[in-house]
């Protein structure tokens, strides 16, 4: 079976990844800035990490990073989730591969089920698997 979300996700994560869409889409509101590393609950306990683009990290830092990441936000329950905002659209981008491959590794050796996305305005992309849902104009309820 592959790696990633399948659609369609259940009720409990397209709740939380919608609230990672609408939490990016109401906070982010210039139209090109640097991604941001999320892991933790949409909504809930998030640990952050800025990202300069064109900046070198290796592989190595990478997974470093999201390992602290990791242990800050871990509590009781189902394993963090790992999100990435970015502007642009939904598409792949080298960040995007870069900071998953640091997450499946960080995640690996932590013995955690890995579910990462893409979040961008309009909507959320699973880079392993492709799953992406998207809005037209998403408003909070």
């Amino acid at each position: 079976m592959a790696e990633g979300l399948h659609q369609p996700v259940s009720a409990s994560a397209h709740r939380a990844l919608r609230r990672a869409v609408l939490d990016h889409a109401s906070h982010e509101h210039r139209r090109i800035f640097e991604p941001l590393l999320h892991v933790g609950v949409p909504g809930g306990e998030v640990a952050v990490l800025g990202l300069r683009r064109g900046e070198h990290t290796d592989h190595g830092l990478r997974c470093d990073l999201v390992a602290a990441l990791v242990r800050r936000a871990l509590r009781p329950g189902p394993p963090p989730l790992v999100w990435l905002t970015r502007s642009g659209d939904l598409e792949p981008e080298d960040v995007d591969l870069a900071w998953l491959a640091a997450a499946r590794a960080a995640y690996a050796e932590a013995g955690l089920a890995l579910t990462m996305v893409v979040v961008t305005r309009q909507g959320w992309r699973d880079p392993r698997s492709g799953a992406t849902h998207r809005w037209q104009r998403l408003r909070g309820r």
